[in-house]
């Protein structure tokens, strides 16, 4: 029997991290998952880049909540667009930013713990905040 507590959150609600036009907010994490995932929403503004291209060991998932989100997998960028699901194995780069008009949110979820990370992560984007998204060469998954 699992010594957690169940977590019911409003739309919008968890642990924010605002980084101009992006933002990220965690809605478990850590204790709450017993170390074994996170989950979280990010939003980008209109015309905003993400995170830069990067990989890591560990798969990671995303889900288009709103609008259309550009999502690098590997050497191929896709449109993505709200409802779409994208899952990328460990080790394949990847990236999301917003090339649209409108707002745009995925929700994440990857393995282990990753919020405790986010400090370091909001200073870096302190220093050198989101550019604006190019437009060109995504395919529409949709």
């Amino acid at each position: 029997m699992s010594q957690r507590t169940p977590i019911v959150l409003e739309p919008g609600a968890g642990r924010g991290y605002p980084m101009g036009a992006m933002s990220a907010v965690f809605k478990a994490d850590e204790a709450e998952t017993d170390n074994a995932y996170s989950v979280s929403e990010w939003w980008l503004e209109p015309n905003t880049t993400g995170p830069g291209p990067h990989s890591h060991p560990e798969d990671d998932m995303f889900f288009v909540l709103e609008g259309t989100m550009s999502i690098l997998v590997g050497e191929r960028w896709v449109d993505a667009k709200r409802g779409s699901f994208i899952l990328i194995p460990g080790g394949v780069t990847h990236d999301f930013e917003n090339r649209s008009e409108e707002r745009a949110g995925v929700l994440n979820l990857s393995p282990g713990p990753f919020e405790p990370r986010m400090p370091d992560i909001v200073e870096w984007f302190a220093k050198h905040p989101p550019g604006r998204a190019r437009r060109e060469g995504a395919e529409d998954i949709t």
